[in-house]
């Protein structure tokens, strides 16, 4: 990309060239982009599409778009990305999270005491605390790395989520306890999106042969540390909800329901202790 470019052209460009590489949004991804590289917001490149970058700005947009060409996810690349109200941290230590997780947050209606089991970079424990008030809610990880990055985001958004390091359930008793375990078939890895397979923890992602392993753990410990009338939530990937319907009922669990995502897909498994 030439220094001194115009906005629109840059953007033409830069959106040929993430096109070219298979990104999923290019016009998005490249708006985005130039937009911290810019240091504006994407309203402003828009109303201003004839301005002209200056030479350091065309210099770090180029840098910015090489990485993305690379299919590093732009949420890794900006550093942040955006969860229901939240501007979270993010890095290649946890996952991006993603909208079908936010019906986690929306099962976190009643009781007071919550467990995020699995949390990452905080995101459900965090937006659960930022939505309901008086809550209790604890977030756990095995990964240290990923315990550093949500208690770096609990303490930029000043909100008070108990963090640890657990493997599966630590404390309680407890109204509701959530999880977006790693569920993706261990045969599915190599077919996965770059931003995944090269740029994101596989521990976080890979949950066994039929993606299940954590999940056969995860749900008799979890209906164990329930009050009475207790709510678990549990993610789950395409083609699994039957199989993980089973495992609650197996646990004991009752009135169990399965929600869809916002692209019809069965995408979490919730019933009552």
């Amino acid at each position: 990309m030439q220094t001194g470019s115009s906005i629109r052209d840059a953007l033409s460009a830069s959106t040929e060239a993430l096109e070219a590489a298979g990104c999923d949004t290019p016009r998005l991804d490249a708006e985005l982009l130039l937009a911290r590289a810019a240091g504006v917001d994407r309203a402003s490149l828009h109303a201003n599409s004839n301005g002209e970058l200056t030479p350091p700005q065309a210099r770090e947009f180029s840098e910015l778009v090489r990485r993305r060409v690379r299919r590093e996810p732009v949420a890794q690349i900006l550093g942040t990305a955006h969860f229901r109200e939240l501007e979270l941290l993010v890095d290649h230590r946890v996952l991006v999270p993603r909208p079908e997780t936010e019906l986690l947050v929306e099962l976190a209606h009643d009781g007071q005491r919550v467990l995020d089991v699995g949390t990452g970079s905080g995101a459900i424990a965090l937006a659960i605390a930022q939505e309901r008030s008086g809550v209790r809610v604890t977030g756990i990880d095995s990964s240290p790395d990923a315990i550093d990055v949500a208690r770096a985001n609990a303490e930029r958004l000043g909100l008070d989520v108990e963090l640890m390091i657990a493997d599966l359930i630590v404390g309680g008793p407890y109204d509701l306890i959530v999880s977006n375990p790693p569920y993706v078939r261990e045969s599915d890895w190599a077919g996965l999106a770059p931003e995944i397979t090269l740029y994101e923890p596989q521990d976080a992602v890979l949950g066994g042969p039929d993606g299940l392993d954590i999940v056969r753990r995860l749900v008799p410990e979890a209906t164990a540390t329930l009050v009475r009338g207790g709510l678990l939530g549990v993610e789950i990937g395409q083609g699994q909800s039957r199989a993980v319907e089973t495992l609650f009922e197996k646990a004991g669990l009752r009135s169990i329901e399965t929600k869809r995502d916002l692209a019809g897909i069965p995408r979490v498994v919730t019933g009552r202790r």
